[in-house]
């Protein structure tokens, strides 16, 4: 029974309706729940499914949707259809993430705008409690928006990483690693942003090619001042908080200086001359200025020497005097910014003759990646993560393949990532966001990390002594989390837990493959003693015309909901899918969303017509089974047809990846590790699965068999038209559910008008085609679909005479079909009117070639195609004008071989001039015997 409100193929319009299509269809996938996952049909808890997991990684609470998420998302949604298709219990699931600093960087904008305050004066409770009702009004707006993309999400699982229960799991994996010791509070040189006022980790202070200077100064020695050494910066007003220079222990030129004093310029303060392996004797001088407070490296140098290390730049990115840095700072730069400090003391540096040189220098300026702000590197109190012991196990998945990175190119950078990871600083001063669980005693000293919130002190039982870390995590900590606090961990007895962890296909782009990606990785072992997922897959970046990346900021991007609007989502999904190569950009205009889409669209429009128009012929009428039907009445172009499927639906598995067999069929233990084995080694290639898809339903279905049948639908033999119907039927239903992930909506509209679906069915949820074979197809289906591969070859070869000659389209031409062969004569004996009407020709078929003049293609097996010239041309005329052109041609290639056999030419020219030469040669020469082969057809010389 046709669904009832899917009208009949009569009733299709001419013209695909997107705008009122698609939320219609998704709606009636969202009341039947069709992408609900039950953790109980999982082969994990007894079902007989596998389960296949994507997580989404979770958009800020601020965010809306753009270009890049509309990509990522499609990406992901492409992969889960698929599989969800191919009989897993697949679950997407969605969330968000509360996006520490770029959410109260939002929020503080807001009050500032709007009430002229600050966060300071609302106090940490006021600003926490507006922050939420803000996240409450806004977040997860991209969630719904994905849906106008057709997220096929279990929205019934929707997370959000400050929500109780994950709040519950961040707590607790808190607590294990401050348990386990590898959790710390440590006084380091830290990134610092002076704009969010807080400190970052090292992915979050991303580098900035930057046009600078480099300034050499020269530093006297305390009992010499005769005598200089020269020390190069890019940052002067630093030396305000210099306490030595350093010089390699082996350098001979300062040997005798070790240990004495060189006076600090600007300050006139005198600073040891230490010897450190750190230096570098072949790079500038050879002498380094020791500024531990501010300088990463510096401050393990000052460690080593027991170098005091004074802070001379405060929070706000201005020069300070405080208690430890003991008068450094001159009083009339107190409070004043660090670049125009910079300024002030390279002229101070000037006037007491201390500037040596000044040189343009481009260098790396770590940047904060939320405002872009110029990090600084400052001495601070932060909490750590130990990462080497968390590293370890994850750096093993991706060696020993238990997790696959795609493209491959990517698993050296993640593996030396690994090799040289840094401890973590998880601790921002920020006010949203998971504070840190460790509380103070101020009355005993007792310090700890809790699992809940204590009453009083755990060690004396006071409670009015008690206080709790200000700072809150990292937001990544969360984020890290993503792949167990979304299935419930931990608790260890959670059925998502046990069902759908690990999960399967995590898809990102390369930017967060260290913020995010590895640090899940380690997650999953340090909490569920295995990897996160099987398969990493870094998509490329949608970039302009320009190749620059699109944003906001640079006024390139494209709002996919403004394309959904135009020309639907589905146009939108292809034009990104068929675009994406493994890891390659996609491009696209901003300026010109037609001409940018107009593939997706372009596409779209074909498929509708082919629906429309195969739907049309069909009728509504019930088909029968293909199982069903009588093998020997299937004629040569079904049979061929149907083997075309089959390579349609191998080349697609292929390039998406094998497809798992279900539980259900009997697969053993032995069985899915050969798949996990050809997992790691296949799939993925997106682009390759569309092309193959649309090649079959384009060029195959459509260009082929569909004209190969229109005979047979229209009329002749009742039987045979049923056969036609059927087979045709078949073609298009497997077709559509190739076609699917990619675009859902419309496939799902044309497959619901097809004959006998029933109420309630979605194509969503069919099966995915399995390739029939040659014992399905029944005896010599492999013979038919090849001996119809002679008539395509002949029917092409037909069109590309009447091309060649540009014979008018309504002119009928005559065609001799020569072979020597019996088998291949009677092929063309039976399927002469069938070519023939498909090239407006009469065909005949001989042994051998007519005289006259004409036209000979060759084709498969020896056999020719002959096309009489008579009647077709003007031979006297195209005689004269081919025989001049060969003319002409033969004398200019003469000339460039003269010229190519000139050694003097070949010598002295440019090797790419002489090269071009010899291609030009080669192309000529195809060209004079192309001309010279039809003007013998045409009984020229």
């Amino acid at each position: 029974m046709t669904a009832p409100d899917a009208p009949t193929p009569a009733e299709l319009p001419a013209t695909y309706d997107a705008a009122a299509t698609e939320p219609a269809i998704y709606a009636r996938w969202q009341q039947a729940g069709v992408y609900t996952a039950d953790a109980a049909r999982t082969t994990r808890l007894g079902g007989d499914r596998d389960p296949f997991v994507v997580l989404m990684p979770p958009p800020n609470v601020t965010a809306v949707l753009h270009v890049g998420h509309g990509l990522n998302n499609t990406v992901q949604d492409v992969v889960t259809r698929w599989r969800r298709m191919a009989g897993d219990e697949a679950l997407w699931l969605p969330g968000t993430d509360h996006a520490g600093i770029a959410t109260q960087n939002v929020v503080e904008k807001l009050i500032a705008r709007e009430e002229g305050r600050t966060r300071a004066d609302l106090g940490r409770d006021a600003f926490v409690a507006r922050t939420a009702s803000f996240v409450e009004e806004t977040g997860g707006a991209i969630l719904e928006q994905l849906k106008a993309i057709g997220a096929s999400c279990d929205w019934t699982r929707t997370r959000y990483t400050l929500s109780p229960e994950l709040s519950r799991a961040v707590r607790e994996a808190f607590v294990r690693l401050y348990e386990r010791q590898l959790i710390y509070k440590g006084h380091r040189v830290i990134h610092w942003c002076p704009r969010c006022m807080t400190s970052l980790s090292d992915e979050e202070a991303e580098f900035s090619e930057t046009a600078g200077k480099l300034y050499h100064v020269s530093y006297p020695l305390t009992d010499d001042p005769t005598r200089t050494i020269t020390v190069a910066t890019t940052r002067p007003e630093t030396m305000l908080g210099d306490v030595a220079v350093a010089v390699h222990p082996e350098d001979e030129r300062y040997r005798d200086i070790v240990g004495k004093t060189v006076t600090l310029p600007v300050v006139n303060r005198p600073i040891p001359v230490v010897a450190d392996a750190y230096t570098d004797p072949a790079f500038g001088t050879g002498v380094v200025k020791i500024t531990p407070a501010h300088d990463a490296n510096d401050f393990e140098v000052g460690k080593r020497h027991g170098l005091p290390m004074p802070v001379v730049i405060d929070a706000t990115g201005a020069m300070r005097d405080g208690a430890d840095s003991d008068g450094r700072v001159p009083a009339d730069l107190v409070g004043v910014d660090r670049f125009a400090a910079r300024e002030a003391v390279v002229e101070r540096l000037r006037a007491e003759g201390r500037l040596v040189k000044v040189e343009a220098h481009q260098h790396n300026v770590r940047h904060c990646y939320r405002c872009d702000t110029v990090v600084e590197p400052r001495l601070s109190d932060q909490w750590f993560v130990k990462m080497a012991p968390l590293a370890a196990p994850a750096l093993e998945a991706v060696r020993t393949g238990a997790t696959r990175i795609l493209p491959e190119r990517w698993e050296g950078v993640y593996v030396h990532w690994l090799e040289n990871i840094r401890d973590w600083n998880i601790s921002r001063q920020l006010w949203w966001g998971h504070r840190i669980p460790v509380f103070y005693c101020d009355a005993c000293g007792w310090q700890g990390a809790l699992r809940e919130d204590p009453r009083d002190c755990p060690q004396c039982a006071l409670d009015d002594s008690l206080r709790q870390d200000e700072d809150v995590l990292d937001t990544w900590f969360s984020s890290w989390l993503w792949p167990v606090s979304t299935m419930g961990w931990p608790d260890e007895e959670s059925a998502d837990l046990k069902a759908f962890f690990p999960s399967d296909v995590l898809v990102t782009a390369p930017e967060i493959l260290f913020f995010w990606v590895a640090r899940m990785i380690m997650a999953g072992y340090a909490f569920r003693d295995e990897t996160a997922f099987h398969t990493v897959y870094l998509h490329g970046t949608v970039r302009d015309t320009q190749h620059r990346k699109m944003s906001k900021s640079l006024g390139n991007g494209i709002d996919p909901l403004e394309v959904v609007r135009l020309y639907g989502a589905d146009a939108l999904r292809w034009t990104a899918i068929a675009g994406l190569g493994m890891g390659a950009d996609v491009i696209l205009d901003h300026n010109d969303l037609e001409k940018s889409f107009a593939p997706g669209r372009n596409f779209c429009t074909k498929l509708w017509n082919i629906g429309r128009f195969l739907l049309a012929n069909v009728g509504s009428d019930a088909v029968a089974p293909l199982a069903s039907l009588d093998a020997a009445r299937l004629t040569r172009a079904d049979r061929w047809i149907l083997a075309r499927l089959d390579q349609a639906v191998a080349d697609c598995d292929a390039a998406l990846g094998p497809a798992r067999p279900s539980a259900a069929g009997g697969v053993s233990a032995h069985g899915e590790a050969r798949w996990r084995e050809h997992e790691h080694t296949a799939g993925l290639r997106l682009n390759e699965y569309a092309e193959a898809a649309r090649r079959f339903v384009w060029n195959e279905l459509a260009d082929w068999y569909l004209e190969s049948t229109k005979a047979r639908l229209s009329g002749g033999d009742a039987a045979d038209r049923e056969v036609a119907r059927a087979v045709l039927v078949h073609a298009l239903d497997h077709a559509l559910r190739l076609l699917h992930p990619v675009v859902p909506f419309i496939t799902e509209a044309l497959w619901q008008r097809l004959p006998g679906r029933a109420d309630g069915e979605f194509l969503t949820v069919a099966p995915w085609p399995r390739a029939r074979g040659a014992s399905a197809a029944g005896n010599g289906a492999a013979d038919g679909a090849a001996e119809f591969e002679l008539v395509r070859a002949a029917v092409s070869a037909i069109r590309q005479v009447r091309a060649d000659y540009a014979v008018a389209p309504g002119k009928q031409v005559e065609a001799v079909l020569v072979s020597d062969d019996a088998a291949t004569r009677a092929v063309f004996e039976t399927e002469a009117a069938l070519a023939g009407r498909l090239t407006r020709s009469t065909l005949t078929v001989a042994m051998a070639k007519p005289g006259g003049a004409a036209a000979t293609q060759v084709i498969a097996g020896g056999a020719e195609v002959v096309v009489p010239l008579a009647g077709i041309v003007d031979l006297a005329k195209e005689r004269e004008k081919l025989t001049k052109e060969l003319a002409d041609l033969e004398k200019q290639l003469a000339a460039l071989r003269g010229r190519l056999s000139n050694e003097g030419f070949v010598s002295r020219a440019p090797a790419h001039v002489v090269e071009a030469e010899r291609q030009k040669e080669a192309e000529w020469g195809r060209r004079r015997d192309q001309l010279a082969s039809t003007l013998a057809a045409m009984g020229g010389a």
